[in-house]
């Protein structure tokens, strides 16, 4: 289809060229570098089509069963205010009662108000804990959290809930 584009094109540059001299002056370096560029393009296309297809990726690895969230406890959890009235500084430690040895999990913390035992929700925040824990052994762990609330809304009872999630365990000891 684009030969009846080029052919009209073609016949009209030659007709030009043969009638008019200043023409052909011009028109004989800019068909060169045109004609050079075709080639490039055409040889460019032909190496991207002998070239062999990819190997596809291999599949990621599985992650290994036997280290749930349920084999993490965490124990002697204390929570300070830090240095911002939202932020506070966990401290605890995380016990590995599953045979593989932990990577790293996922510490999820809610912040609730509760005067008189009415608790009003005000946050939550998660932090990735990297932490190597052999099995059958504990280590001692500390972050920061940042709750939003409004200064006047600061928590008077604060009462604190704790959840491991996402943990990642390896077979090395």
């Amino acid at each position: 289809m684009a030969w009846l584009i080029a052919l009209p094109l073609g016949l009209a540059i030659v007709y030009l060229a043969a009638r008019y001299g200043r023409f052909r002056s011009w028109i004989e370096p800019v068909l060169s570098i045109a004609v050079a560029l075709a080639l490039s393009a055409a040889f460019l296309v032909w190496l991207n089509e002998s070239a062999p297809d990819e190997v596809p990726a291999p599949a990621p690895d599985q992650p290994e069963t036997g280290l749930t969230a349920g084999d993490i406890v965490l124990e002697n959890m204390t929570v300070e205010p830090s240095q911002t009235r939202r932020s506070y500084r966990v401290r605890g430690t995380a016990a590995n009662g599953s045979d593989l040895a932990l990577e790293y999990f996922r510490l999820s913390v809610t912040l609730e108000d509760c005067p008189q035992d009415a608790c009003r929700h005000i946050g939550d925040d998660t932090a990735l804990i990297l932490l190597r824990v052999p099995g059958g052994q504990s280590r001692p762990f500390e972050t920061f959290l940042t709750f939003p609330f409004r200064p006047d809304e600061a928590p008077t009872a604060p009462k604190w809930s704790y959840r491991v999630s996402e943990v990642k365990g390896s077979s090395r000891r």
